[in-house]
Protein backbone atom coordinates (compact mmCIF):
# COMPACT_ATOMS: atom_id res chain seq x y z
CA UNK A 1 0.00 0.00 0.00
CA UNK A 2 0.97 3.96 -0.59
CA UNK A 3 3.41 4.96 2.53
CA UNK A 4 3.32 7.98 3.50
CA UNK A 5 6.72 9.63 4.38
CA UNK A 6 6.06 10.31 8.11
CA UNK A 7 4.84 6.65 8.55
CA UNK A 8 8.48 6.05 9.78
CA UNK A 9 8.12 8.53 12.49
CA UNK A 10 5.36 6.02 14.10
CA UNK A 11 5.41 2.71 15.65
CA UNK A 12 2.01 1.70 13.47
CA UNK A 13 1.42 -1.72 12.11
CA UNK A 14 2.62 -1.60 8.99
CA UNK A 15 -0.02 -3.82 7.74
CA UNK A 16 -2.54 -1.94 9.02
CA UNK A 17 -4.26 1.10 7.12
CA UNK A 18 -4.79 2.89 10.27
CA UNK A 19 -7.31 5.79 9.54
CA UNK A 20 -8.50 5.83 13.40
CA UNK A 21 -5.84 8.81 15.11
CA UNK A 22 -9.10 10.34 16.93
CA UNK A 23 -10.15 7.61 19.13
CA UNK A 24 -6.26 6.73 21.28
CA UNK A 25 -3.98 8.82 19.18
CA UNK A 26 -0.69 7.82 18.43
CA UNK A 27 2.47 8.79 20.07
CA UNK A 28 5.78 9.30 17.84
CA UNK A 29 8.78 6.96 18.63
CA UNK A 30 10.85 10.04 19.61
CA UNK A 31 8.33 10.80 21.73
CA UNK A 32 8.06 7.25 23.53
CA UNK A 33 12.21 6.90 23.56
CA UNK A 34 12.27 10.05 25.46
CA UNK A 35 9.59 8.52 27.79
CA UNK A 36 11.80 5.50 28.46
CA UNK A 37 14.93 7.55 29.25
CA UNK A 38 12.65 9.42 32.00
CA UNK A 39 11.25 6.72 33.32
CA UNK A 40 15.00 5.46 33.40
CA UNK A 41 15.83 8.19 35.25
CA UNK A 42 13.49 7.81 37.27
CA UNK A 43 13.86 4.53 38.56
CA UNK A 44 17.83 5.29 38.68
CA UNK A 45 17.04 6.96 42.17
CA UNK A 46 13.51 7.50 42.55
CA UNK A 47 13.87 9.74 46.06
CA UNK A 48 16.04 12.03 43.41
CA UNK A 49 13.39 12.37 40.72
CA UNK A 50 10.21 12.50 42.72
CA UNK A 51 11.79 15.07 45.66
CA UNK A 52 14.08 17.05 43.97
CA UNK A 53 13.97 17.40 40.41
CA UNK A 54 10.09 16.02 39.70
CA UNK A 55 8.69 19.76 40.47
CA UNK A 56 10.57 21.93 38.33
CA UNK A 57 10.15 19.60 35.56
CA UNK A 58 6.25 19.28 36.02
CA UNK A 59 6.24 23.12 36.09
CA UNK A 60 8.28 22.94 32.82
CA UNK A 61 6.03 20.97 31.25
CA UNK A 62 2.76 23.23 32.30
CA UNK A 63 4.19 26.17 30.81
CA UNK A 64 4.99 24.56 27.37
CA UNK A 65 1.23 23.13 27.22
CA UNK A 66 0.46 26.80 28.33
CA UNK A 67 2.30 28.10 25.46
CA UNK A 68 0.62 25.79 23.16
CA UNK A 69 -3.40 26.36 25.05
CA UNK A 70 -2.70 30.28 24.73
CA UNK A 71 -3.16 29.89 28.89
CA UNK A 72 -1.79 30.97 31.99
CA UNK A 73 0.27 28.25 33.19
CA UNK A 74 -1.31 28.84 36.91
CA UNK A 75 -4.97 27.64 35.57
CA UNK A 76 -3.81 24.57 34.03
CA UNK A 77 -3.17 20.96 35.80
CA UNK A 78 -2.63 17.81 34.88
CA UNK A 79 -5.12 15.18 34.81
CA UNK A 80 -4.78 11.81 33.51
CA UNK A 81 -7.14 11.91 30.60
CA UNK A 82 -10.23 14.22 29.74
CA UNK A 83 -12.57 11.94 31.30
CA UNK A 84 -10.93 12.52 34.65
CA UNK A 85 -11.27 16.24 34.10
CA UNK A 86 -15.03 16.12 33.55
CA UNK A 87 -15.60 14.07 36.67
CA UNK A 88 -13.01 16.35 38.98
CA UNK A 89 -15.52 19.41 37.91
CA UNK A 90 -18.59 18.04 38.32
CA UNK A 91 -17.90 16.09 42.29
CA UNK A 92 -16.62 19.46 42.93
CA UNK A 93 -19.30 21.43 42.56
CA UNK A 94 -22.78 21.57 44.56
CA UNK A 95 -26.15 21.83 43.20
CA UNK A 96 -29.39 22.47 44.63
CA UNK A 97 -32.84 19.51 43.88
CA UNK A 98 -34.17 21.37 40.73
CA UNK A 99 -31.19 22.81 39.63
CA UNK A 100 -30.60 21.91 35.48
CA UNK A 101 -27.43 20.99 34.09
CA UNK A 102 -27.57 21.23 30.25
CA UNK A 103 -25.77 19.36 27.93
CA UNK A 104 -26.18 18.23 24.23
CA UNK A 105 -27.38 14.61 22.86
CA UNK A 106 -24.13 14.92 21.11
CA UNK A 107 -22.21 14.25 24.44
CA UNK A 108 -19.48 11.89 24.81
CA UNK A 109 -20.90 8.67 26.66
CA UNK A 110 -18.43 9.08 29.38
CA UNK A 111 -19.20 12.38 30.67
CA UNK A 112 -22.75 12.32 30.05
CA UNK A 113 -22.63 9.16 32.51
CA UNK A 114 -20.68 11.70 34.92
CA UNK A 115 -23.49 14.29 34.51
CA UNK A 116 -25.97 12.00 35.07
CA UNK A 117 -24.30 11.10 38.63
CA UNK A 118 -23.38 14.38 39.51
CA UNK A 119 -27.03 15.23 39.05
CA UNK A 120 -28.60 12.61 40.51
CA UNK A 121 -26.10 13.28 43.74
CA UNK A 122 -27.80 16.17 44.21
CA UNK A 123 -31.24 15.87 42.97
CA UNK A 124 -30.87 17.79 39.61
CA UNK A 125 -31.94 17.42 36.18
CA UNK A 126 -30.11 16.71 33.07
CA UNK A 127 -31.29 18.83 30.17
CA UNK A 128 -30.32 17.50 26.69
CA UNK A 129 -30.76 20.14 23.78
CA UNK A 130 -31.08 17.70 20.15
CA UNK A 131 -29.07 19.71 17.91
CA UNK A 132 -29.81 19.94 14.20
CA UNK A 133 -28.45 16.79 12.31
CA UNK A 134 -27.41 15.99 9.78
CA UNK A 135 -26.84 19.66 8.16
CA UNK A 136 -26.30 21.67 11.14
CA UNK A 137 -24.68 25.16 11.27
CA UNK A 138 -23.08 27.27 13.89
CA UNK A 139 -26.46 29.49 13.70
CA UNK A 140 -28.68 26.47 14.49
CA UNK A 141 -26.60 25.02 16.88
CA UNK A 142 -26.08 28.05 19.40
CA UNK A 143 -29.78 28.40 18.64
CA UNK A 144 -30.90 24.93 19.78
CA UNK A 145 -28.59 25.21 22.94
CA UNK A 146 -29.61 28.17 23.79
CA UNK A 147 -33.27 27.23 23.74
CA UNK A 148 -33.01 25.01 26.31
CA UNK A 149 -31.60 27.23 28.52
CA UNK A 150 -33.73 28.73 32.22
CA UNK A 151 -33.27 30.73 35.35
CA UNK A 152 -32.64 27.32 37.38
CA UNK A 153 -29.62 26.26 34.76
CA UNK A 154 -26.10 25.98 36.69
CA UNK A 155 -23.86 24.70 34.56
CA UNK A 156 -23.73 23.47 30.58
CA UNK A 157 -21.03 20.77 29.40
CA UNK A 158 -20.63 20.65 25.94
CA UNK A 159 -18.09 18.75 23.95
CA UNK A 160 -15.39 20.61 21.81
CA UNK A 161 -15.52 18.69 19.06
CA UNK A 162 -17.70 15.97 19.33
CA UNK A 163 -17.01 12.06 19.06
CA UNK A 164 -19.95 10.43 17.65
CA UNK A 165 -19.81 12.90 14.88
CA UNK A 166 -16.51 14.75 14.17
CA UNK A 167 -18.67 18.10 14.54
CA UNK A 168 -16.91 21.14 15.90
CA UNK A 169 -19.20 23.05 18.01
CA UNK A 170 -19.31 26.61 18.36
CA UNK A 171 -17.58 26.97 21.10
CA UNK A 172 -16.89 30.42 21.95
CA UNK A 173 -19.89 32.05 20.75
CA UNK A 174 -21.89 29.48 23.02
CA UNK A 175 -19.67 30.33 25.80
CA UNK A 176 -19.92 34.01 25.39
CA UNK A 177 -23.62 33.61 25.06
CA UNK A 178 -24.14 31.47 28.30
CA UNK A 179 -21.81 33.64 30.30
CA UNK A 180 -24.06 36.83 29.23
CA UNK A 181 -27.18 34.35 30.86
CA UNK A 182 -25.22 33.75 33.93
CA UNK A 183 -24.08 30.94 33.17
CA UNK A 184 -20.66 28.38 33.30
CA UNK A 185 -19.89 26.62 30.64
CA UNK A 186 -17.81 22.88 30.83
CA UNK A 187 -16.38 21.54 27.86
CA UNK A 188 -14.94 18.21 26.94
CA UNK A 189 -12.54 19.09 24.74
CA UNK A 190 -11.18 15.55 24.38
CA UNK A 191 -10.51 16.06 20.84
CA UNK A 192 -9.59 19.51 20.93
CA UNK A 193 -5.72 20.51 21.25
CA UNK A 194 -3.57 19.70 18.31
CA UNK A 195 -6.55 18.94 15.80
CA UNK A 196 -8.08 22.71 16.04
CA UNK A 197 -6.55 25.88 16.79
CA UNK A 198 -7.45 26.48 20.70
CA UNK A 199 -6.59 29.97 22.62
CA UNK A 200 -8.20 29.42 26.33
CA UNK A 201 -7.91 33.11 27.58
CA UNK A 202 -9.68 33.94 24.14
CA UNK A 203 -12.23 30.91 24.91
CA UNK A 204 -12.81 32.60 28.99
CA UNK A 205 -14.76 29.28 29.81
CA UNK A 206 -15.35 28.41 32.94
CA UNK A 207 -13.52 24.96 32.78
CA UNK A 208 -12.14 22.78 30.19
CA UNK A 209 -10.20 19.86 29.91
CA UNK A 210 -8.40 17.93 26.96
CA UNK A 211 -6.45 14.87 26.16
CA UNK A 212 -2.30 15.47 25.34
CA UNK A 213 -2.31 11.95 23.97
CA UNK A 214 -4.75 12.85 21.23
CA UNK A 215 -3.87 15.42 18.22
CA UNK A 216 -1.04 16.58 20.38
CA UNK A 217 0.81 12.96 20.01
CA UNK A 218 1.80 12.74 23.63
CA UNK A 219 2.10 9.48 25.35
CA UNK A 220 -1.33 7.81 27.06
CA UNK A 221 -2.52 8.94 30.45
CA UNK A 222 -1.69 12.31 30.07
CA UNK A 223 -4.53 15.76 29.37
CA UNK A 224 -4.96 19.19 31.22
CA UNK A 225 -7.62 20.77 33.38
CA UNK A 226 -7.92 24.16 32.58
CA UNK A 227 -10.05 26.50 35.83
CA UNK A 228 -10.52 29.97 35.54
CA UNK A 229 -8.81 31.75 38.54
CA UNK A 230 -12.45 32.82 40.15
CA UNK A 231 -13.41 29.11 40.52
CA UNK A 232 -10.78 27.30 41.34
CA UNK A 233 -10.81 26.82 45.19
CA UNK A 234 -13.51 24.69 45.58
CA UNK A 235 -11.65 22.09 42.98
CA UNK A 236 -9.93 19.17 44.48
CA UNK A 237 -8.11 16.20 42.19
CA UNK A 238 -10.13 12.81 42.60
CA UNK A 239 -7.09 11.82 45.02
CA UNK A 240 -6.76 14.65 47.82
CA UNK A 241 -3.35 14.44 49.29
CA UNK A 242 -0.43 16.23 50.89
CA UNK A 243 -1.19 19.64 48.80
CA UNK A 244 -4.27 20.26 50.61
CA UNK A 245 -2.73 20.76 53.91
CA UNK A 246 0.00 22.34 52.81
CA UNK A 247 1.76 25.82 54.35
CA UNK A 248 3.32 26.99 50.79
CA UNK A 249 2.76 30.64 50.07
CA UNK A 250 5.16 30.04 46.43
CA UNK A 251 2.38 28.31 44.45
CA UNK A 252 -1.63 28.17 44.79
CA UNK A 253 -3.63 25.74 46.68
CA UNK A 254 -4.50 24.56 43.00
CA UNK A 255 -1.41 23.96 41.63
CA UNK A 256 -0.37 22.41 44.98
CA UNK A 257 -3.36 20.00 45.13
CA UNK A 258 -3.50 19.01 41.81
CA UNK A 259 0.99 19.09 41.38
CA UNK A 260 0.82 15.78 43.92
CA UNK A 261 -1.77 13.18 44.04
CA UNK A 262 0.44 10.29 44.98
CA UNK A 263 2.65 8.40 43.32
CA UNK A 264 2.33 7.45 39.65
CA UNK A 265 4.20 7.78 36.25
CA UNK A 266 4.64 10.91 35.54
CA UNK A 267 6.51 10.56 32.83
CA UNK A 268 3.61 11.36 29.89
CA UNK A 269 3.04 14.66 31.33
CA UNK A 270 6.85 15.76 31.61
CA UNK A 271 6.91 14.49 27.54
CA UNK A 272 4.21 16.97 26.71
CA UNK A 273 7.28 19.56 25.56
CA UNK A 274 8.61 17.02 23.33
CA UNK A 275 5.96 16.20 21.79
CA UNK A 276 5.07 19.35 21.02
CA UNK A 277 8.44 19.94 19.57
CA UNK A 278 8.50 16.70 17.79
CA UNK A 279 4.71 17.47 16.30
CA UNK A 280 5.61 21.14 15.67
CA UNK A 281 9.03 20.38 13.53
CA UNK A 282 7.80 17.81 10.95
CA UNK A 283 6.14 20.64 8.80
CA UNK A 284 8.10 23.78 8.16
CA UNK A 285 5.35 25.83 9.01
CA UNK A 286 4.52 23.89 12.35
CA UNK A 287 1.81 23.18 14.30
CA UNK A 288 -0.69 25.59 12.02
CA UNK A 289 0.94 23.90 8.93
CA UNK A 290 -0.20 20.70 10.30
CA UNK A 291 -3.51 21.37 11.46
CA UNK A 292 -4.15 22.70 7.97
CA UNK A 293 -2.35 19.67 6.47
CA UNK A 294 -4.71 17.10 8.12
CA UNK A 295 -7.90 19.09 7.94
CA UNK A 296 -7.51 19.26 4.13
CA UNK A 297 -6.96 15.74 4.16
CA UNK A 298 -9.58 14.67 5.30
CA UNK A 299 -11.92 16.98 4.05
CA UNK A 300 -10.61 15.76 0.73
CA UNK A 301 -11.26 12.20 1.92
CA UNK A 302 -15.11 13.09 2.48
CA UNK A 303 -15.58 14.43 -0.46
CA UNK A 304 -14.13 11.24 -2.62
CA UNK A 305 -16.34 8.90 -0.60
CA UNK A 306 -19.14 10.87 -0.30
CA UNK A 307 -19.37 10.82 -4.21
CA UNK A 308 -18.01 7.29 -4.69
CA UNK A 309 -20.90 6.58 -2.23
CA UNK A 310 -23.81 8.92 -3.53
CA UNK A 311 -24.37 10.41 -0.26
CA UNK A 312 -24.63 14.01 1.32
CA UNK A 313 -21.44 15.25 3.82
CA UNK A 314 -23.18 15.61 7.31
CA UNK A 315 -22.21 19.38 7.90
CA UNK A 316 -20.47 21.59 6.37
CA UNK A 317 -16.56 22.22 5.63
CA UNK A 318 -16.34 24.78 8.19
CA UNK A 319 -17.31 22.57 11.16
CA UNK A 320 -14.64 19.73 10.35
CA UNK A 321 -11.57 20.13 11.95
CA UNK A 322 -9.29 16.46 11.27
CA UNK A 323 -12.39 14.04 11.77
CA UNK A 324 -15.35 13.81 9.57
CA UNK A 325 -18.13 11.19 9.24
CA UNK A 326 -19.36 10.01 5.98
CA UNK A 327 -22.85 8.41 6.20
CA UNK A 328 -23.89 4.57 5.07
CA UNK A 329 -26.33 4.50 2.73
CA UNK A 330 -28.85 2.26 2.68
CA UNK A 331 -27.58 -1.86 1.36
CA UNK A 332 -25.37 -2.74 3.87
CA UNK A 333 -27.00 -5.86 6.08
CA UNK A 334 -28.43 -4.96 9.33
CA UNK A 335 -26.21 -6.72 11.85
CA UNK A 336 -27.13 -7.78 15.64
CA UNK A 337 -26.16 -5.17 18.03
CA UNK A 338 -22.54 -4.70 18.40
CA UNK A 339 -20.43 -4.92 20.84
CA UNK A 340 -18.77 -1.98 22.91
CA UNK A 341 -17.22 0.36 20.20
CA UNK A 342 -16.87 -2.16 17.79
CA UNK A 343 -19.42 -2.47 14.68
CA UNK A 344 -19.97 -5.52 12.81
CA UNK A 345 -18.66 -3.30 9.76
CA UNK A 346 -15.71 -2.07 11.62
CA UNK A 347 -14.70 -5.81 12.33
CA UNK A 348 -14.74 -6.71 8.75
CA UNK A 349 -13.31 -3.89 7.30
CA UNK A 350 -10.04 -5.03 9.70
CA UNK A 351 -10.18 -8.31 9.00
CA UNK A 352 -10.93 -9.08 5.49
CA UNK A 353 -8.95 -5.45 4.20
CA UNK A 354 -6.60 -4.76 6.95
CA UNK A 355 -8.49 -1.37 7.47
CA UNK A 356 -8.70 0.32 10.87
CA UNK A 357 -12.09 2.75 11.13
CA UNK A 358 -14.77 3.30 13.19
CA UNK A 359 -18.57 2.40 12.39
CA UNK A 360 -21.19 4.19 14.61
CA UNK A 361 -24.65 3.64 14.61
CA UNK A 362 -25.51 6.98 15.50
CA UNK A 363 -28.04 9.06 16.64
CA UNK A 364 -29.59 5.34 16.50
CA UNK A 365 -29.49 1.89 14.67
CA UNK A 366 -30.26 1.41 11.63
CA UNK A 367 -28.46 4.68 10.91
CA UNK A 368 -24.26 4.24 10.97
CA UNK A 369 -21.82 6.57 9.79
CA UNK A 370 -18.03 5.86 9.30
CA UNK A 371 -15.83 8.58 11.50
CA UNK A 372 -12.53 9.50 9.36
CA UNK A 373 -9.64 11.13 11.09
CA UNK A 374 -6.36 12.04 9.50
CA UNK A 375 -2.53 12.84 10.83
CA UNK A 376 0.68 12.94 8.95
CA UNK A 377 1.00 9.73 8.46
CA UNK A 378 -1.87 9.42 6.34
CA UNK A 379 -2.30 8.82 2.76
CA UNK A 380 -4.94 9.71 0.45
CA UNK A 381 -4.84 6.15 -1.30
CA UNK A 382 -5.55 4.26 2.26
CA UNK A 383 -8.86 6.37 1.87
CA UNK A 384 -9.68 5.11 -1.62
CA UNK A 385 -9.03 1.38 -0.63
CA UNK A 386 -11.68 1.90 2.45
CA UNK A 387 -13.77 3.22 -0.66
CA UNK A 388 -12.99 0.40 -2.62
CA UNK A 389 -14.08 -1.88 0.52
CA UNK A 390 -17.10 -0.33 0.77
CA UNK A 391 -18.31 -0.86 -2.71
CA UNK A 392 -17.45 -4.06 -2.90
CA UNK A 393 -19.09 -4.71 0.83
CA UNK A 394 -22.30 -3.11 -0.65
CA UNK A 395 -21.99 -5.47 -4.09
Amino acid sequence: MSVSPFRARWSLDPNIRFLNHGSFGACPTEVLQAQSELRARLEAEPVRFFVREYEAMLDEARVALAAFVGADADNLAFVPNATAGVNTVLRALRFEPGDELLTTNHEYNASRNALDWASSRWGAKVVVAKLPWPHPTPAAIVEAVLAHVTPRTRLVLLDHISSQTALVLPIQELARKLRERGVETLVDGAHGPGQVPLSLRELDVGYYTGNCHKWMCAPKSVAFLHVRRDLQAPLKPLSVSHGHNSTRKDRSHFRLDFDWTGTSDPTPALCVPHALRVMGGMLPGGWPALMADNRDKVLAARRMLCERLGVEPHCPEEMVGAMATVGLPDGFPLQPPPPFFLDPLQDRLFHEWRIEVPVTAWPQAPQRHLRLSAQLYNTHTEYQTLAEALEALLR
